[in-house]
């Protein structure tokens, strides 16, 4: 049986152009509670199809106010970014052709366009040459692809095959960090480290990991399996450590270091802010999403390692009915994933569409808008600045009408300006103290934009006082 794709492709057309057209208009954050979605969505099933068209109808309608309008250019929460036009259209094209992309075989198209996304971000990223390269979900997988090749890397010079032999038995690994995202946690449990591996070291004056504690740390290890986690960008703060340091450190000692780049890996682009990854081509792996600065639609991550052969044994598979082309690249033998979206397109748009000005050209127009963010809030009344953006990163506070830190205040200063609704936020704690994050990273954000977000914190702030 065939059906007519065009009454509800055309309606789904209406519907987003609709949506982004008025984005710009409507409050920034969510307006629906959890009781109002789930009576219009959690229904009983229904015994007979319903047309397409009235499918898609029910469910705009069945989803009004639930959504977190990250594509408005004033939405700052968690570091997401909005979708380029061209990559957003190349995401409607691969869920239109429908390729799984895990062989050249299943997918030649697609097997290549990730070939050349891979190359042109080796490039931007200035890693080596030889650097072999998986696209993923998000920077969650991109650290567990890249510590799956530690693993086995470091666990084959201590003589143990552990794509052959497991876990079970296996020389310990120590995993030494000093601030990190939850998401190296995760990959850690999912890979077989578990908690106890992860030894979290001392930090210096900006946030960074402490090459001397390090060093202590390493020579006390005696030649144990070790893994060094890097950040390229704090969550909170931006910062970054320093790697033209701690790098040379961990090789010394036989250790693996990988960098979470999971935005700030895209400060490379600037000239005004590449200071901040000098060093950083000398690790051994590094992880990064390209949903947040790239600008491409959810899910898109990458995952890139220094040793092809050990990233190569920790995921390739090879069974008698999957065909494999030799010439080709595969892409289940870089990835976790067989049956995969085609997401390499949308990576392949917006790179093209950006080029190598236009990259630099959003990085550094978001860190500045970050900082303008920064500073306009602080000439606010009780609005007291954390920390100033080191890229695209800030920090505030909100005091009670006493001048006083408070916690409950703060959090409930974040909400009224969510309510308000011409920009919405994400709080955080951060050194035991409850405050608001300012996160930019919307290929649209403009100084208007920045303007109009001031402002609107400002009545939101005088409605909370009045209450």
């Amino acid at each position: 049986m065939r059906k007519d794709f065009t009454p509800s492709l055309t309606t789904a057309l209406r519907r987003a152009l609709g949506y982004l057209n008025q984005l710009d208009d409507c409050p920034v954050g969510p307006t629906a509670s959890l009781e109002q979605l789930r009576d219009r969505l959690c229904r009983r099933w229904n015994d007979e199809g319903i047309d397409a068209p009235r499918v898609i109808e029910e469910l705009v309608s069945g989803i009004e106010g639930g959504l977190n309008n990250s594509a408005n250019a004033r939405f700052y929460a968690w570091v997401i970014g909005g979708a380029l036009p061209s990559a957003l259209a190349a995401d409607w094209l691969t869920s239109t052709w429908d390729q799984n992309a895990g062989m050249y075989s299943v997918s030649p198209a697609g097997a290549v366009v990730e070939e050349a996304v891979g190359a042109w971000l080796k490039e931007l990223f200035r890693l080596p040459l030889r650097t072999s390269f998986a696209l993923v979900t998000g920077c969650q997988m991109a650290h567990t692809t890249c510590l799956a090749a530690a693993r086995s890397w470091l666990l084959k010079n201590q003589g143990w095959d552990v794509e052959r032999q497991g876990m079970a038995g296996s020389p310990a690994i120590a995993v030494l960090c000093g601030e990190r995202h939850a998401t190296v946690d995760r990959t850690l449990r999912l890979l077989g480290f578990g908690d106890a591996s992860l030894h979290t070291l001392g930090t210096n004056a900006s946030g960074g990991l402490d090459p001397t504690v390090l060093e202590e740390t390493l020579r006390g290890l005696r030649g144990k399996p070790t893994l060094v986690l890097l950040q390229a960008g704090d969550v909170n703060t931006g910062t970054f450590d320093d790697f033209e340091t701690l790098i040379p450190l961990a090789r010394r000692y036989g250790a693996w270091a990988h960098i979470d780049g999971a935005f700030g890996m895209w400060a490379v682009a600037s000239p005004r802010f590449e200071a901040l990854v000098r060093g950083m081509e000398k690790a051994h792996s590094w992880a990064t999403d390209g949903h947040k600065w790239l600008n491409v639609p959810y899910d898109c991550g990458y995952a890139f390692v220094a040793e092809p052969e050990a990233h190569r044994a920790s995921m390739s598979y090879h069974a008698s009915y999957l065909s494999h082309q030799s010439a080709a690249r595969d892409p289940l033998d870089w990835n976790p994933e067989f049956s995969r979206r085609a997401r390499g397109f949308a990576s392949y748009a917006a790179l093209r569409e950006l080029g190598r000005n236009g990259m630099r050209e959003l990085v550094e127009r978001n860190c500045d808008c970050a900082t303008a963010i920064v500073n306009g809030l602080a000439r606010l009344e009780h609005v007291e600045v954390l920390s100033q953006p080191i890229i695209n990163q800030g920090l505030v506070a909100f005091l009670d009408d006493a001048g006083k830190a408070s916690d409950e205040w703060n959090d409930r200063a974040i909400a009224a300006i969510a309510k308000e609704g011409t920009s919405y936020f994400s709080g955080t704690t951060w050194k035991g103290r409850r405050a608001m994050r300012i996160s930019v990273s919307n290929w649209q954000t403009s100084i208007e934009d920045v303007e109009r977000t001031v402002a609107g914190v400002a009545r939101a702030l005088q409605s909370l006082e009045t209450q």
